[in-house]
This record gives structure tokens, C-alpha cells and sequence, in this order.
């Protein structure tokens, strides 16, 4: 018999798997920083025998390369990638053994043109136990179909039904372990809360799986997809080539104010972590505000362009919270971290080194008064009904658009909690543009109390 434990990365949205039987494992598309899970395997005498991608990863930096190297496995993906990089291909019906376990490809196009899912067969005389569904089927939705490019995304919208199609016909027992969930943004409509299924209870209550006619299913893939954040577009080239094995975690680095002072003249990027409020009451100039959770590193990737060098401040512990702002980091690429300001905003205040503030309100102050001010909507999603005469501009595509902006009075800035309209605020004051960042309430309840005055 065979263990499948499950890793889940909440920032990302995605879940790894770690296939155990005997003393012998698979680990299924797995995050960079995998290093912890090597050691707890090494430790409990389970080898690592394989790395299983399901497809070339969109969404984050594969720790294929970075497991290889700490354990000799052997990589294997789809037959179809076109990877750089000594792998195993894995076509329709290929076999590999895991102890006692046999994993069998199955060719699933769709979510990627060479997306292929994985078996899991605890005796090859009965059916599969699991299935690994990778961006395929998810539970209560599917993987998208865009990120291919426009040009592409129909022809895979219909690879994707078919896909379906065929992982419906598995028996309703067999487990549905996808990689993408709630949370990620390579799922094509909402993902249950639930990390994995069924195929009997995907079919029963999946949207994608109850849509009996193609035209339909496609239509429904072609419209209401949000943007997805722009780094996406270089997660793939990454993943094809092959990333640069780290071998660990890199060490934190406290740096001075004179060697931060240094870094931004040099082009470098600040991004603070700490509250909303502790920014929005002093802060480097210039910095952004992206507080410390579990999407700090998805935000940055938004609005800091790909490659930036990047320095940090951050709340306390500085080092502790260092250490997991830069693992998020290195998840989506953003390896050019020269470290944190040490001591913070004091320390650079005591340094004799400017600091600078933003306006904040709750979202009351707002309410009532939308004939006299100017107000910016970055929510990610356009939706219908919106208050007349707000500006609506998309949080990830402000840096691009943020000249279209009027300059001739302040621009009050709301989202749907008031965490990306404190970034937001920190770019248009980056950019001369008076702000006050809407901090407390959001556009929703905004709108309520605008229908509560009108009654």
C-alpha cells in the first residue's frame, strides 16, 4: 500500500504530493524550497526516487532541479515538454515504480498543450487508487486554458474538454489530487476550499464535468477570466530551461541605511511588509507597502517588474520575517533580494535619512462625498454596478497605466479590504500624484453606504 501525503502552499494556491511506499517516493510538482521535506525524508530512511511534473509550470520555479541535486532522482515529465534539461519522458501509458506502486501516464492537454496527469495503482490488476490531476481537474473547477497565449487558448479550451471527458470515466473512488486550488490563479473560476476529491463527487457537483456540450464548456472558458499576475509570463521560460539550483535557503542579510541609501540610487526597489498603518505613518521614499502574509509574494510580483533588485523592510522579527518574505520570493522567481534595512524605519529616521507619510482614511470619510473627489478603484476583478464616476484601473496593470492618470487633485484609492489600495497609494505617491489610501473598508461597502444615502 501507498501513503500520498499533502504539502499545500497556501501564498501560490498550489499543492505538492510526496508518493510513499516502502522506502521508496515520488514527490509531484514541487515548490523550490522542497529542502525541509528532503531532510524529513532522508531522516525517516525514504528515498526519493522520482520528481513527477504534471506540466511546465506557469504559475511558480519548479524544485525539480533544486530535489535532483540534493537526492540524485530522477526528473520525469511530459513526453511533450520541451525541456533543456535531462528528464524522463512520460507519454500516454508510461510506467514507473515507486516500492510496491506503479504510476502510469495519461496524457491530459488543456491547462498547457503537454499537461500530462499521473496513475496511481496500488496493484496494476485493479484500478487506480489516485490519480495526480496537476492543472487538469480541479476540485470544483478546471485549470485555464489561456496562459498559452490568445492564439492557443480555444484549441486548448477544447483539449481541456476532452481531458475531462476521459478523467470522468475513472472509477468514482479514485482520489483527485490536483496542484492548483483555491487561491491560484491558474484555475479557470472558483476552487473549493477543499485541496482534494473524488472523481465520484467532481462528478456530481463540478461545473466543468456537468456541462455536457462543448460550444458551451468553451464559451464558458473563453469569458470572465481574470488578468493573472505578470510574472507568469516568466515562469515558463524558467521552468523549460531549467532554474538555478540554490542548494538552500540564502541567509538574510541586515543591511545599514548608508548601504539601503545605496542600493535605491542604484535602481533597487524598497518593499516594506509591515501594517498598512505603521507604513502609511513613515516610510522610505519611494518604498511600496505589501504587507508580510501569505500573498506578499504574489502582490510584488504584480507590480515589481520581474528581475528588480529588491530590498526589504519589515516587521519584527526582522530576521524571521526575512526568511519567509525571501522564500516566497524565490518561489515566483525574485532572486534579487539584497536584503532587509536593519533596524527598520528607526534606524534609517536615526541615520538622518528622509521619511515620508501617507494620508489614510476609513472608508466613511469616502461615503457622501463622491461630487468632490476623485476616486480609484484598483480591485483585480471589473464588476458591474459600480459607483459612476470612479476610476478603475486594475492594481496589476497600474504601474503600466498609472500616466493615465489626471494630476490636478488627490486621488482617493479603494479596493475590495484596503491592502491593495495602500500599495496602489504608494505607487501614485511614488509618482507625484496626490493620494490617500482608503485603508480601513472597501469599494463594497462603499457602494452600500452610497445606496443607504440615496434611500
Amino acid at each position: 500500500m501507498s501513503e500520498i501525503e499533502v504539502m499545500t502552499t497556501a501564498s501560490l494556491g498550489d499543492t505538492s504530493y510526496l508518493l510513499v511506499s516502502g522506502d521508496e517516493a515520488a514527490l509531484v510538482d514541487p515548490q523550490r524550497d522542497s529542502w525541509e521535506l528532503v531532510e524529513s525524508c532522508t531522516s525517516r530512511g525514504v528515498r526519493i526516487r522520482y520528481v513527477l511534473e504534471t506540466h511546465v509550470h506557469n504559475d511558480y520555479v519548479s524544485g525539480a532541479l533544486e530535489v535532483r541535486a540534493a537526492t540524485g532522482a530522477t526528473v520525469a515529465g511530459p513526453a511533450r515538454a520541451p525541456y533543456a534539461f535531462d528528464h524522463l519522458p512520460m507519454a500516454e501509458d508510461d510506467e514507473i515504480s515507486v516500492g510496491d506502486v506503479t504510476v502510469r501516464a495519461m496524457e491530459t492537454p488543456g491547462h498547457t498543450a503537454e499537461h500530462t496527469s499521473y496513475l496511481v495503482f496500488d496493484d496494476t490488476d485493479r484500478p487506480p487508487t489516485a490519480v495526480f490531476t496537476g492543472g487538469s481537474l480541479l476540485v470544483g473547477t478546471a485549470g485555464r486554458t489561456d496562459l498559452s497565449g490568445p492564439g492557443r487558448t480555444e484549441e486548448l479550451a477544447r483539449a481541456q474538454f476532452r481531458t475531462l471527458r476521459r478523467l470522468a470515466l475513472l472509477p468514482d473512488a479514485t482520489r483527485v489530487l490536483p496542484t492548483h486550488g483555491a487561491g491560484s490563479s491558474c484555475a479557470a473560476g472558483p476552487a473549493t476550499g477543499e485541496r482534494t476529491s473524488t472523481v465520484g463527487a467532481e462528478r456530481r457537483t463540478n461545473p466543468v464535468l456537468t456541462t455536457r456540450d462543448e460550444e458551451e464548456f468553451v464559451r464558458g472558458r473563453l469569458m470572465g477570466l481574470p488578468p493573472y499576475p505578470a510574472y507568469y509570463h516568466h515562469m515558463g521560460p524558467i521552468n523549460r530551461k531549467g532554474p538555478q539550483v540554490l542548494g538552500g535557503p540564502p541567509a538574510p542579510r541586515g543591511l545599514t541605511p548608508a548601504v539601503v541609501e545605496g542600493l535605491v540610487g542604484g535602481g533597487a526597489q524598497v518593499v516594506d511588509g509591515r501594517g498598512r498603518a505603521d507604513f502609511a505613518a513613515a516610510h522610505l521614499p519611494d518604498s511600496i507597502c505589501d504587507e508580510l502574509d501569505d500573498r506578499f509574494a504574489s502582490l510584488v510580483g504584480e507590480v515589481v517588474p520581474f528581475g528588480t533588485r529588491l530590498v526589504l523592510v519589515l516587521p519584527e522579527p526582522e530576521e524571521d520575517a526575512a526568511r519567509e518574505a525571501i522564500t516566497q520570493l524565490l518561489r515566483i522567481g525574485y532572486e534579487d533580494v539584497a536584503g532587509y534595512l536593519a533596524g527598520g524605519v528607526d534606524a534609517w529616521a536615526a541615520a538622518g535619512r528622509p521619511v515620508r507619510s501617507l494620508r489614510t482614511a476609513d472608508v466613511s470619510e469616502l461615503a457622501g462625498h463622491f461630487a468632490d473627489r476623485r476616486v480609484l478603484d484598483v480591485r483585480p476583478e471589473h464588476p458591474e454596478g459600480g459607483i459612476p464616476g470612479t476610476l478603475r484601473v486594475p492594481l496589476a496593470e497600474l504601474p503600466r497605466r498609472i500616466g493615465e492618470l489626471p494630476r490636478d487633485r488627490e486621488v482617493w484609492v479603494v479596493c475590495g479590504s484596503g491592502r491593495r489600495a495602500t500599495i496602489a497609494a504608494g505607487l501614485l505617491d511614488r509618482a507625484g500624484i496626490p493620494v490617500t489610501a482608503v485603508i480601513r473598508g472597501g469599494a463594497k461597502e462603499l457602494m452600500a453606504q452610497e445606496l443607504m444615502a440615496e434611500q
